[in-house]
């Protein structure tokens, strides 16, 4: 996809509104339009990476930093109890929008989602078949 036609590139550069949160010469941090619970937010990288294969190491550390500080702020001001930090890669992952950008979603008690997975099984023999798969 071409900067010119995402729809994050535009969003996070300022030319479609959003109810912004955050903003520095790197990121925009909005509002969710879809949210998961009170306060779902978006922070978007200014510059065009599809997902985590393309962004660039500095960009990547840099949303992280940006995450720790507004969770803190968000968790003070709307006094949920958690936060569920969700970044996807590639439709099978459930990404819908190819310009990478990670949901900050506040977790209340009892608030009814559900944005876990389920727990596989598996032996040691296969972990250990799968750690020489990738380190080999």
């Amino acid at each position: 996809m071409k900067k010119e036609d995402c729809i994050f590139c535009k969003i996070a550069n300022g030319e479609i509104p959003s109810r912004t949160l955050y903003e520095d010469d790197q990121f925009r941090v909005i509002l969710d339009l879809g949210p998961a619970t009170k306060g779902h937010a978006l922070i978007l990288p200014k510059e065009h990476a599809a997902d985590i294969f393309e962004i660039s190491e500095e960009t990547a550390s840099g949303v992280l930093v940006l995450a720790k500080r507004m969770a803190v702020k968000m968790t003070q001001k709307l006094h949920c109890d958690g936060m569920n930090l969700v970044q996807n890669n590639g439709e099978a992952a459930g990404q819908t929008v190819p310009h990478f950008h990670l949901h900050m979603i506040p977790r209340y008690h009892n608030d009814g989602q559900k944005i876990n997975w389920i727990p596989g099984e598996c032996t040691q023999e296969e972990l250990e078949a799968v750690k020489r798969e990738i380190t080999g």
